[in-house]
């Protein structure tokens, strides 16, 4: 498996679909990612290079995703409960 922001993605499905693996990362951000990596969507993540990989992670450090992101929502949430609108 490749590890990609704390996440350890599938190794045998496609690049596009491994990535939704990650909270954070629908199919349409994958799809962007890929994009902007030059990285066909069809490729299977164990056929992936290092280089790719590297490129991958470049664009995910770009956006909020796992750790990070979970604590802006369960802040926003607390924040919504202080004031009575949750």
């Amino acid at each position: 498996m490749a590890r990609i922001a704390g996440v350890d993605i599938p190794r045998d499905k496609r690049v596009v679909i491994s990535l939704t693996y990650i909270y954070g990362i629908g199919p349409s951000t994958a799809a962007k990612i890929l994009k902007d990596s030059n990285i066909n969507e069809s490729i299977r993540v164990k056929d992936l290079s290092d280089e790719q990989v590297n490129a991958i992670r470049q664009e995910i450090d770009k956006i909020k995703v796992e750790g990070d992101l979970r604590r802006e929502v369960q802040l926003n949430i607390k924040r919504l409960m202080e004031i009575g609108c949750y």
